[in-house]
């Protein structure tokens, strides 16, 4: 994964090396810090120029919204670094089998981080082994199924529509594992190189009960976590802050209430829905409102779905994160190619249940 960090040395004439920048990640850095700055600067100075204002808390609204979840996927990435990879494979099972899709869905059913989170997590799974269709399923189930934003839905929008949201995100995300695996067994696609065949013998409870009599969590031990936590999850970092700044770019000069009328249950009003969430990044905490507002305003919770499904099918930042992981367009693009049509087929569906005034 650091390879996709753009850590290629390079020699300054004079027989030393020194790593290349990373100049998407450093440029988009400067950009999100000087904009925070400047608004805050702004208001302490009590002046207004209302579209760097605007910008800077764009920005600043979507950084305090998703940065724990940012710090808990770092943390594990370096956690899972530390885990033999083994325990990823005989845990998901086999990556070629649809009880290997199957338990990957669940897994991202329930694990409990934000879609970026997410995100650097699905990265290192790849890393330690999984499939291309384990890693697929994984990511499209899990981005807003976590408890806590599950919680907040069934107070929104009540415990029925949750519920058939979750099943649905659940369908989608075995179906499009599903055919990853058949694409990738048709030659379609690479196979993950970094899969491992697991010796028959081998144990994953005693292999752990063994490793833990002589576990000691050293200072040097979490120090190698946090280190290679921010290592992995660079790639997926300087795609997460070029989004951070096109959102806010749009968030500015694109005011979402432009497209809050246009969203019916009707197939103009879906497919209207699909071009907002593939324009406007949001993270899944701030997507889970969107979506519910859809449901009960716009009488369109076939949108709503949309809303939460396409963001994660047609976002950018994932699109680019799998390209850098996979080194492959096709296999990234094919990622809304499969899931686009599905989320808007089944939102279709949703839409001829609408609620009722």
């Amino acid at each position: 994964m650091s390879s996709c960090c753009s850590t290629d040395n390079g020699d300054n004439g004079h027989g030393h090396t020194h790593p290349k920048k990373d100049k998407l990640f450093w440029g988009c850095l400067i950009i999100i810090l000087a904009a925070i700055g400047g608004a805050l600067t702004l208001d302490l100075l009590n002046m207004s120029v209302p579209m760097v204002h605007h910008f800077g808390h764009s920005i600043l609204d979507l950084v305090k919204t998703m940065w724990w979840g940012v710090l808990l996927g770092l943390f594990f990435v370096g956690l899972m670094g530390q885990v033999p990879k083994e325990y990823f494979s005989v845990l998901l099972g086999r990556g070629d089998t649809v009880g290997g899709i199957f338990r990957a869905a669940g897994a991202g059913l329930l694990l409990d981080l934000c879609s970026h989170g997410i995100l650097m997590v699905g990265a290192k799974l790849y890393e330690r082994g999984a499939s291309l269709g384990q890693l697929m399923a994984f990511l499209i189930a899990s981005p807003w199924n976590s408890f806590s934003l599950t919680l907040i839905l069934i107070a929104m929008i009540g415990l029925k529509w949750t519920l058939i949201f979750i099943a649905m995100s659940a369908v989608i995300a075995i179906i499009t594992g599903i055919l990853y695996m058949l694409l990738t067994k048709a030659g379609v696609f690479t196979p993950n190189p970094h899969t491992i065949v697991v010796p028959e013998e081998f144990n994953l409870v005693q292999d752990a009960k063994t490793r833990l009599k002589t576990f000691r969590p050293t200072g040097s031990f979490w120090a190698t976590v946090f280190r290679d936590g921010w290592k992995d999850g660079k790639m997926v970092l300087r795609w997460l802050m070029f989004g951070i700044v096109l959102a806010a770019l749009i968030r500015t000069f694109v005011p979402i209430e432009v497209f809050s009328t246009w969203f019916g249950p009707t197939l103009v009003g879906l497919l209207l829905t699909l071009l907002a969430t593939t324009l406007i990044e949001v993270c899944s905490e701030g997507s889970a409102p969107i979506g519910a507002d859809l449901v009960i305003r716009a009488n369109a919770p076939g949108n709503g779905f949309t809303f939460l499904m396409a963001g994660v099918s047609t976002d950018y930042t994932e699109i680019m994160v799998l390209k850098d992981l996979t080194k492959s367009w096709k296999i990234a693009l094919f990622l809304p190619l499969l899931t686009v049509p599905q989320v808007v087929l089944l939102g279709w569906i949703m839409n001829q249940f609408s609620m009722t005034p």
